[in-house]
This record gives C-alpha cells, structure tokens and sequence, in this order.
C-alpha cells in the first residue's frame, strides 16, 4: 500500500467521529486493550503528559510540547483532530508522521484491523503510540479526543494530568449537565498522578477534588496560583502578565486569543511539576517555546490572522465558551462593518451559539466538506429565527469569496462556526 492507499483504507474501512460524529464513537476500551497488547504496550515505553478538557486542550498541548522541545527533549506530540492533513495528529518535535510510516504502518497491520474492526481514534491512537515508542521519544504529549474516562488515550499512565475547563459540548455523549461533563474528563485522573486544572469552575470544582481524594492524587488549581493581571495585544504576539507567589511574571506567546489567559497558567504550573520531576527546562526554554509555539509544533487555527486588508480572523472555537470568547475577541479591534462566514455540524444543539452571535453582522451561512456539517441552507434558516441575516453557500469558499467581495479594506471577517470550516481556509 502506498500512502493515498492507506489513507482510504482509514477513512473507508473503519468510523471516524470528525466526519460522522456519534455514530463512531466508542464508550469503552475494549478495543484499544486489545491494540495495546497487540502492539505490546507501546504507552509504557515513553514518558507521557495527559491533557483532557473542553477548549483550550489543544493549545495547551502545544504550548506544552513546544517548551519541551526548547529544552531539548525528543517531544512526541498526539492531537486531535486535523485540520488540514491526517499526519497533523501524529508529530515528533514538529514534524508530522511520514507519509511512507503511516503506509507502512497499515499494510503490516490491516489483517489485525480487519479482524479486530477498530474505530478510527482507536487505530490512530495505536498508530501514534508505536510510533513514539519505535522513535525513543523521551516524552509525548497526549491530548484526550472526547471526554476522558473512556477515551482511548486514557490508557496511559502519564507523569501528570492537565483539565483545562469544563463547558457545554458532545453533549449526547458526555452528559447534558457541567456536573456530568466534568466527571467524563476526571476520568483521566490516575493514581498517585498530579492533576492540574487551569480554570478553577467553582459549579465543578468538588467534583474534581472528590476523584482527586479517591486517587490520592495532588490536585492544583491553576489560575488559584498563578493570577491573571493584564494582557497586551497585537496581531503576531500577546503579552499575558500574572502574579505568582507575589511576584510578577510575563508570558509573550504566539498563541492568540484572549482565552489563552485561561491555557498559560495550566501550562505553567505544568512545567513546574515536570522540572520537579528532574525535567531540565529553564526560563529561556520557556520564553522560547511559548513564543514560538506555531513554528515548533504546526499549531493552527487558534485565532489565526488569514489576512490584512481587510482583517480576517479563524478561530476554531464552536461551543458556548469557545463562541463567547471569539466575540470579546472581535470587540477589541476597530473596524467598520462585521461579516461572519459560519458553518456549523448538524449533531450539536446549535440554537445556544446562534443566540450569542451579533445581528448587526453579515453572515455568510457554509457547508464544511464532511459529512456531519449542516446544511447551509438549514443552517441560514435556524439563523433567521435568531434574526441573523446573510445569505448561504454551499461550500465555505464560496461564502469566505463572497465575503471578500462584499466587504470593504477597514472590514472585520471572521471565518468559524465549526473546526471543519476552519480547517477549509488555513
């Protein structure tokens, strides 16, 4: 099989929850067990950090492994899902999976699959594992697809686990309550093994605690330690001030978004615990990693900047917290006019979102290219009940060139709605 032949292989033969949606997710392990020992326990070959969440994962997980890799260590990096290219899942210090290992990896092992019948996540997960282990990486960042307690990353026995908040989304999945959601990604809380939760929710908060005892595991509340002061804005960095222990401290990222406020603390506190553990990593690492996070690790779409003139933003945020923080987001720059391109899926409640976006925008309703995406047409009609006016397009090319043509140089468009509409304008 050459690479193209695996890839249809993945996408045609086994479920992938990016395109259909609950239809591939799997509520237990059993699968992945029989991967791991198939593989022969790959995960215990290499030192692991687990990071669940309901925003901000991704962010943090490449924050993380972006300092890592400044100070030097062989950094294996797992997320979830891509935007553009399949191999963006699986990296090592930046670098995607070869296309010839990902080939290679399928041909060898597609009897198993074939027997075995895996989801996606589940060979994925597998994929990534081996390869880690194969490459001695000295340690891989792991971020949770869905949820946590039965996430097929959830096998692994990581140095320390990150939850970076909670908030309302795969809601037929993990629970129609903040409560129920939450006790979905303490599930990732091991035995002995530090956790940290960037956002202290206080509507939650017991609810970690309480696993936390159960496991005789360390908890820290990020943002309890490490205070939010102030931060100062451009177009390529962002400058966060906090106060720790008295002190004050300064983080310059290239990691955009005002909600990257709520990431840095999480990241930080877990960069203290990992230099506890013997991990070698100074305040240049630091500087150095979370300034150049997008040049080290591939990172894309966190409120990236497409154009100049005029401005256009993508953001991949698409629930309640991620949309709240993409509009504060917008209110800080200067514009004349809002034009909105928005796409969402069609197995989410999406009336919450669309009660949040302004009316005084012009929206250009789109269809991302997968399966799961609503209707643009469908979606335009939800819109209207919330008076949003715009008109559809059937592909988010066609509404983003629309968009373009209508709008003037001191313009604002902003591209989201849905991971998968970003992933068709980086």
């Amino acid at each position: 099989m050459n690479y193209q032949e695996a890839l249809d292989f993945i996408y045609s033969q086994l479920p992938i929850f990016q395109r259909v949606g609950k239809a591939a997710y799997k509520a237990d392990l059993g699968n992945t067990l029989l991967l791991d020992e198939y593989f022969n326990y790959p995960h215990k070959k290499f030192k692991t950090i687990h990071i669940a969440g309901t925003n901000g994962k991704g962010s943090t997980s490449h924050m993380l492994a972006a300092v890592l890799q400044k100070a030097g260590y062989k950094t294996g990096l797992y997320t979830s899902p891509h935007l553009r290219n399949f191999r963006e899942r699986i990296k090592i210090n930046g670098e995607m999976i070869p296309k010839e290992t990902v080939a290679q990896f399928i041909t060898k092992h597609k009897p198993f699959f074939e027997k075995v019948k895996p989801s996606f996540f589940e060979m994925t997960v597998a994929m990534a594992f081996e390869y880690f282990a194969e490459n001695n990486v000295d340690v891989a960042v792991i971020e949770v697809g869905l949820g946590g307690r039965l996430d097929s990353t959830n096998i692994i026995n990581p140095l320390l686990s990150v939850i970076t908040n909670i908030s309302f989304d795969h809601t037929d999945l993990l629970g129609d309550t903040l409560q129920k959601i939450a006790t979905e990604k303490a599930g990732i809380i091991k035995p002995n093994t530090p956790v940290i939760i960037s956002k202290y929710q206080p509507e939650v908060a017991d609810i970690f605690i309480q696993k936390a005892n159960e496991m005789n595991a360390a908890l820290y509340f990020a943002d309890k330690e490490i205070d939010f002061v102030e931060q100062t804005i451009s177009q390529e960095f962002q400058i966060f001030r906090f106060v720790r222990n008295n002190k004050e401290i300064a983080i310059k990222t290239d990691v955009l978004g005002l909600y990257q406020r709520y990431n840095i603390p999480g990241a930080i506190k877990a960069i203290e615990i990992l230099k506890q553990y013997g991990f070698r990593i100074n305040d240049d690492d630091i500087e150095q990693g979370l300034s150049n996070v997008q040049s080290l690790t591939g990172l894309m779409g966190r409120w990236q900047k497409l154009s100049e003139s005029p401005l256009i933003f993508c953001d991949t945020g698409h629930n309640e917290d991620g949309i709240r923080f993409v509009l504060k987001q917008i209110s800080n720059y200067q514009f004349d006019k809002l034009h909105m391109v928005i796409g969402m899926v069609a197995d989410k409640n999406i009336d919450k979102v669309l009660s949040m976006l302004p009316t005084d925008a012009t929206y250009y309703f789109v269809q991302a290219q997968i399966p799961r995406a609503l209707n643009h047409e469908e979606l335009k009609i939800k819109a209207e009940a919330h008076n949003l006016k715009g008109l559809s397009y059937p592909t988010v090319s066609e509404g983003l060139e629309a968009a373009k043509s209508n709008a003037s140089p001191s313009d604002f468009i902003f591209v989201g709605g849905s991971t998968f509409v970003v992933a068709e304008v980086v």
